[in-house]
């Protein structure tokens, strides 16, 4: 037995059980994160990514040097695995991504996430933690999205919000 070649892992080596049972399959949604200021959160999100199979855009610049050894903490090993796609600014994301809406979750936002209809081909967008989206961003955005947070809380951490509208996104649609 000698060393032989990684392969990569996909959602269907972690989550078999989910797959056979329809719930990835048909789902076209995308996380994108701007500028992201904190390590630990990007870390989180590209280990969001890469359990529900959802592409992750990171959009430069950074508020910390991007590498893999940055994010290792947080990541762990889910780096390895998530499908990481990267932008050195808003100009180039937008001429690179693909076609679909870009759905900005917002403490501004105008319409709560579970009254929105998410599509196929959608990317949930998230601010930088210290700033939100500036104006540009929420100019091009095609939804201003906002969590409902009935206990009166000012925000939540992205990463966590960057969860609940991947699951919701995903909940929605499934087949």
């Amino acid at each position: 037995m000698g060393n032989t070649p990684a392969t990569p892992l996909g959602p269907a080596d972690f989550a078999p059980h989910l797959l056979l049972r329809g719930i990835f399959q048909g789902m076209n949604v995308r996380l994108a994160t701007y500028q992201p200021d904190i390590a630990l959160n990007l870390g989180s999100m590209i280990r969001l990514s890469a359990c529900f199979a959802t592409p992750i855009d990171v959009i430069e610049p950074c508020g910390f040097p991007f590498s893999l050894k940055a994010l290792r903490r947080s990541a762990m090993d889910y780096a390895e695995i998530a499908d990481i796609t990267r932008h050195n600014s808003w100009s180039i994301y937008l001429e690179d991504k693909p076609p679909g809406r870009i759905i900005l979750m917002t403490t501004e936002g105008a319409t709560p996430l579970w009254d929105f209809q998410f599509q196929n081909g959608d990317t949930i967008l998230m601010g930088r933690e210290s700033a939100g989206a500036p104006p540009e961003v929420h100019d091009r955005a095609d939804a201003a999205i906002i969590i409902p947070m009935p206990g009166g809380g000012r925000s939540l951490n992205v990463a966590m919000s960057a969860g609940i509208a991947v699951a919701e996104a995903c909940r929605q649609l499934r087949v």
